[in-house]
């Protein structure tokens, strides 16, 4: 039988389900590969207009990964592998400013630079958290700046105006003294990519309950983890005591309706070009492994 590739989400219930023996507990034959962070922060330099749907479009190594479920939706679409609809997960989110920023109030980023990543979840979900507040020509977003820490680190030393940061980063700005203007929370998908044992997809995610769990109860003790996901350099400067626990994930299925309101909302907003979003049908995007209701 194959090893299952695992690959983290910048996130703790891979580190607490491994420290813990969950996936060993499972007869789980695992491995780690990072898809999109590593020591250096480097993978994370991706150039303009290159995100997360654009790392499924060259191919995914692991045989589990997760992105946002706006980009999950439409690269499973597309024929880039399968959303796993049982479970997903949501991360705190927000777009950030220095602590000296004018920038007070969600209408005051009119015409103001936002770094996101292309394609990401911080792309979507910045266009939904200011929609509410600004007309769709006065949202700017700047797709240049990189994934999640690089355009963190440009927000740091005050390269850019304003960034969206979530789970980790988004810890780490609050400790340093980043305002956060608006929250931006999101929901991510798991994707599986190629064709994996379904009973190692069923070990891994019944192992990620057990570590929900733990986090939930004790969450102070786990998030020194975030540094297994932050490049070293920025390691003296964390105090990952002072983070909360970051993206849950909930048991619940990601619904029908859950995926086509959203696919109607990206239509909506052209975010792919026209025809490029695959057959838009949940049934043939999505994977349910969870035994019937009967």
């Amino acid at each position: 039988m194959a090893t299952f590739i695992i690959a983290p989400h910048m996130r703790l219930q891979e580190w607490v389900a491994e420290e813990k023996g969950y996936f060993a507990a499972e007869g789980l034959d695992y491995a780690f590969r990072d898809e999109l962070v590593s020591k250096d922060g480097k993978r994370h330099d991706l150039g303009d207009r290159v995100g997360a749907y654009q790392t499924f479009e060259q191919g995914r190594s692991s045989d589990v990964s997760c992105a946002c479920h706006w980009t999950v939706s439409v690269a499973a679409s597309s024929g880039h592998g399968k959303l796993y609809a049982d479970a997903y997960s949501v991360a705190p989110a927000g777009i950030f400013v220095p602590a000296d920023s004018p920038l007070r109030q969600p209408a005051d980023l009119a015409g103001v630079p936002i770094s996101v990543g292309y394609q990401s979840g911080s792309h979507y979900s910045t266009l939904q958290a200011l929609e509410q507040y600004l007309p769709a020509a006065e949202i700017r977003l700047s797709f240049a700046d990189g994934l999640l820490f690089r355009r963190m680190e440009l927000l740091l030393e005050g390269r850019v105006p304003a960034a969206h940061l979530f789970n980790g980063p988004y810890y780490f700005a609050e400790q340093l003294g980043f305002r956060k203007i608006i929250d931006a929370t999101f929901m991510i998908a798991a994707m599986l990519t190629g064709a994996p044992d379904p009973e190692d997809v069923r070990k891994y995610f019944r192992a990620l309950r057990r570590a929900q769990r733990d986090i939930d109860l004790r969450p102070e003790r786990y998030t020194r983890y975030y540094a297994k996901e932050f490049p070293e350099r920025f390691h003296a400067a964390m105090d990952t005591r002072r983070w909360g626990p970051g993206e849950r994930l909930v048991f619940e299925p990601y619904t029908k309706e859950a995926f086509e309101d959203s696919f109607a909302w990206i239509a909506r907003h052209g975010i792919f070009a026209e025809g490029g979003m695959g057959s838009g049908r949940y049934e043939a995007a999505a994977c349910s492994l969870a035994p019937a209701a009967s």
